[in-house]
């Protein structure tokens, strides 16, 4: 029999200030290890105002984890101690795996009329990698391919396998699946999840609602509870989830990846196990031997 995942914790984001002065929404992080095992930080950086992101994220270093960068609206320059720079514009990700560390910096520059949005995602790393070699992956938006799903449900595979579509970035040590899905009105989404793994969803527009089970609704009165904008839902254990959208379409991301199970000992930038271990890291990065390639 199919389980359907039920609702564990649903949670709204807080403002929060990052980099030299980015005003973003926290959606989670520290506080909520380990719950969202392997992940532990999502940030909303989306503004109208370029006085919230223009100061950017100046050098800075990383290192035990992989940053997921994904560009909605707008353009973020990058550049890093490998050697890669350019611009990740709009539908652009950018999925850079620190390892034994790398130094980068992330300057969003907007549109051109001022409008900037992105997410930014991080994911640990297991302790027998948190010290492999760093590696950077930029994937433009005409490389990300779009499953069509059952009932006009469409979907943006970076990650993952959807309806037979895989995405281009693997190879993942924490075996992800990242999809931008939008859902048209009144219409049920269903996808097939693995037992054990950590699942959860990230409203970014529109309306949803969760089915526990209920059978589902097209006729205008929907499972509770409603998921709205802004709005992280984190799922119980199970082999499927079930989301029906509202009366206007909703568009969310649904990510999945498999629990380390570790102790996290995080400062800032660098997630390693041990507080040792953190004491190393920004040693190293004071005395210059931080980078190891």
């Amino acid at each position: 029999m199919t389980v359907i995942r039920k609702i564990r914790k649903a949670l709204n984001g807080k403002p929060t200030m990052e980099g030299a002065g980015v005003l973003l929404n926290r959606v989670f992080g520290f506080s909520e290890v380990p719950e969202f095992d392997p992940f532990l930080l999502l940030d909303d950086f989306g503004s109208d105002n370029p006085d919230h992101y223009i100061k950017g994220f100046p050098w800075h270093p990383h290192r035990g984890i992989e940053t997921i960068t994904y560009v909605l609206e707008g353009d973020v320059e990058h550049a890093d101690n490998l050697g890669n720079k350019g611009l990740i514009g709009s539908g652009d990700v950018q999925w850079m795996t620190a390892g034994s560390g790398i130094i980068h910096q992330e300057m969003p520059k907007g549109d051109g009329s001022g409008k900037m949005s992105g997410i930014q995602l991080w994911a640990n790393l297991p302790s027998g990698d948190k010290m492999m070699p760093p590696r950077y992956r930029d994937v433009a938006a005409d490389r990300i391919p779009e499953a069509d799903c059952t009932n006009g449900v469409t979907a943006k595979v970076i990650c993952g396998e959807m309806s037979g579509v895989k995405g281009p970035v693997q190879d993942i040590v924490i075996d992800p699946e990242y999809f931008d899905v939008a859902v048209p009105p009144h219409t049920e989404f269903r996808h097939p999840t693995k037992p054990g793994y950590t699942v959860f969803i990230y409203m970014m527009d529109g309306r949803g609602y969760v089915n526990e089970g209920n059978g589902g609704s097209t006729s205008g009165k929907q499972p509770d509870p409603g998921v709205g904008s802004g709005t992280i839902v984190l799922f119980d254990d199970g082999d499927e989830i079930r989301i029906t959208a509202s009366g206007e379409n909703a568009r969310f991301l649904l990510v999945a990846g498999k629990p380390i199970g570790e102790p996290v000992a995080w400062q800032g930038p660098v997630v390693m196990n041990t507080r040792e271990e953190l004491e190393v890291a920004f040693a190293e990065y004071r005395k210059g031997t931080f980078i190891k390639t």
